[in-house]
């Protein structure tokens, strides 16, 4: 019998599902559509489960975490510490200049 082209399926009045073929005899046309759907099911999965993988990552990577809020801040600290111990360190050295006349002040009058 030949095959209806104008239709996808087969009508169930020339045969039933199960005993339809597709193309070459081997081919069942149930077995096909079975796992023409089970393929077409994991494709959508996997693209669906790969764009909230991706959604995931770009939420983390613009939200910085605890951890690098905490570092960043005891870097800050650090960096203050740093600056507010050479303002002292500088001024020590000042007066040591100072006291052993070591300290050049600019004076307005010099020859130059």
């Amino acid at each position: 019998m030949e095959y209806p082209v104008r239709k996808i399926l087969p009508p169930a009045s020339l045969c039933k599902l199960s005993s339809a073929r597709w193309g070459v005899c081997w081919v069942n046309f149930q077995a096909l559509i079975i796992a023409m759907s089970v393929l077409g099911g994991i494709i959508l999965l996997g693209i669906t489960v790969c764009c909230c993988c991706c959604c995931r990552r770009r939420k983390r990577s613009q939200k910085p975490d605890k951890d690098d809020e905490r570092a960043m801040r005891e870097q800050e600290e650090r960096r203050v510490r740093q600056e507010e111990r050479r303002a002292e360190m500088k001024s020590r050295h000042d007066e040591i200049r100072k006291k052993y006349g070591l300290f050049k002040e600019q004076n307005p009058y010099e020859k130059f």
